[in-house]
């Protein structure tokens, strides 16, 4: 870990008509703050396909970290932490630009996938350990979500040393009671989460071998 880097953590604008979205909530919450001697830099990345990657490249060129964690949201129960990111668009709802692209590639003539960098084993034993709820998670999506962790990949494979990945969080309580559905994740357990999970990937520089597979 370098000290004099920062960590930059990505979050998204609402979309899909919401007024709030708890990716960017977090980011902010974080912002200034210190993790393991790091410091922490945010960035807010739009909800578009035609800018979010550009918005990526800017931060990592402004901010030269050590660590990056994209965060969005998703609708699911607990803080999901992403393996790979695959090459490919296919989008259920438009994005804030008014777009839906359908079975496009991220990125022409890049690979069909990317794992990420980041010690999600740990990750996930460090978030158990806290007693926050958290899964190991097989994929990002197809959406903007996707897109971002795809493209970040992309922007590191010749970065030396800078490790990233993806994290997607649950909706919040209320966002989840507007949608008639039970549970989401207070703000607050939220962000203590993601704050877990940096000091978790930050100590860690070799992964912990763990089970955490799926057979769905």
């Amino acid at each position: 870990m370098n000290s004099d880097r920062p960590v930059l953590i990505t979050g998204f604008e609402p979309f899909d008509g919401d007024a709030i979205n708890p990716s960017w909530q977090i980011a902010q919450a974080l912002h200034g703050q210190q993790i393991e001697a790091a410091r922490v830099v945010s960035v807010q990345l739009p909800c578009c396909f035609d800018t979010s990657l550009s918005a990526l490249r800017a931060a990592l060129g402004r901010h030269r970290p050590q660590l990056v964690l994209a965060l969005g949201q998703a609708a699911r129960a607990v803080i999901s932490l992403e393996r790979v990111a695959i090459n490919v668009i296919d989008a259920r709802i438009a994005d804030n630009a008014g777009r839906q692209p359908v079975d496009e590639p991220v990125l022409a003539a890049a690979p069909a996938a990317y794992f990420g960098s980041l010690p999600i084993k740990a990750m996930w034993a460090a978030l158990q350990e806290a007693g926050i709820a958290a899964e190991v998670s097989q994929t990002a999506g197809t959406f903007v979500c996707n897109q971002v962790f795809f493209g970040l990949m992309h922007m590191l494979r010749r970065r030396t040393g800078v490790r990233g990945g993806f994290v997607h969080v649950p909706m919040l309580p209320e966002q989840a009671a507007a949608r008639g559905l039970e549970g989401g994740m207070p703000l607050s357990r939220q962000i203590e989460g993601v704050r877990v999970a940096l000091a978790a990937a930050l100590q860690t520089g070799v992964d912990r071998r763990l089970g955490a597979g799926r057979l769905d």
